[in-house]
């Protein structure tokens, strides 16, 4: 526990994490850092993960920012790392919070600019990484089946009001009775 007083908000790398939230589950609410880089973290920082968020000083607030957008220097394996070689750079990164959409949109670009076959299975909507789409995958409803369990619309009696829907419904009882 820090001298210092319970913040309810901590901001970390652009994120407001609630401060009652323990250090793990506080960190996993970053986009791009999991359960395993988070403990991680606090186990490189020699932080103690059961703690609060709130309880940080802002000395581990700071180094938990810097580990975060610098894994590398941390001494993290490139394996743990989720952007290795990145094409347009050829370094090695973890992308966080809005640059993975960012940076996955402009992949899925670059693949249907080059029409390379995963930009042409991406142009399609079509599945991508060689799965099955014989039986599975398929969107949409089916086509001319009729819904099971639809009911007939009701009739209009000569008159005007509606005829009564229970009747048939009341001579089902009485024909399983002429049955026994």
């Amino acid at each position: 526990m820090s001298s210092q007083e319970f913040r309810y908000i901590v901001r970390i790398v652009g994120n407001d994490i609630p401060g009652e939230r323990k250090l793990i589950v506080g960190l996993t609410q970053i986009k791009g850092i999991g359960y395993n880089f988070a403990n991680s973290i606090a186990a490189t920082l020699k932080i103690n993960s059961n703690s609060n968020i709130g309880h940080l000083t802002d000395a581990n607030v700071q180094a938990i920012e810097k580990l975060i957008l610098n894994p590398i220097e941390g001494k993290f394996p490139l394996w743990f790392i989720n952007r290795q070689r990145d094409i347009e750079t050829g370094k090695n990164l973890h992308l966080i919070t809005s640059d993975i959409p960012f940076t996955l949109r402009n992949d899925i670009e670059r693949e249907r600019v080059t029409v390379s076959w995963r930009g042409y299975r991406h142009l399609s909507g079509l599945k991508v990484r060689g799965q099955r789409t014989r039986t599975s995958g398929r969107r949409g409803g089916a086509v001319g089946v009729a819904k099971a369990g639809m009911v007939a619309p009701v009739k209009k009696s000569s008159s005007g009001a509606a005829a009564p829907a229970a009747a048939p419904a009341a001579a089902a009882p009485a024909a399983a009775e002429k049955k026994k």
